[in-house]
């Protein structure tokens, strides 16, 4: 039981195997942002296309970074920034889409 006593300080935040993963970081840190921004956009009617867009890019990125992860850190700040890029993209859709309002 002494490694449960133990902190993991191989790697870096993002790295719990001691290796650098730079490509999984950076999809990380996309969709988060793509997430969060899609999340804010969607509680304001009228930026339904910033949301939606956001929302849509935040999802499929996030789903590649998933398909290439490594470690469970990235998975879960993967699955926070699809589930905030998700919400972000369907109060989208519900408030006019990807394309409300610029065809008639």
């Amino acid at each position: 039981m002494a490694q449960a006593l133990r902190p993991n300080t191989a790697g870096g935040l993002f790295a719990t195997d001691g290796k650098p993963h730079p490509r999984q970081d950076a999809l990380l840190a996309v969709t988060l942002v793509l997430g969060v921004t899609s999340f804010i956009t969607a509680m304001f009617h009228h930026l339904h296309l910033l949301s939606s867009w956001t929302g849509l890019v935040g999802i499929i990125t996030g789903a590649y970074g998933q398909w290439i992860s490594e470690t469970t850190r990235e998975r879960f700040g993967l699955i926070l920034g699809i589930g905030a890029a998700a919400i972000g993209f369907f109060l989208g859709m519900a408030h006019g889409g990807l394309f409300g309002g610029l065809f008639d």
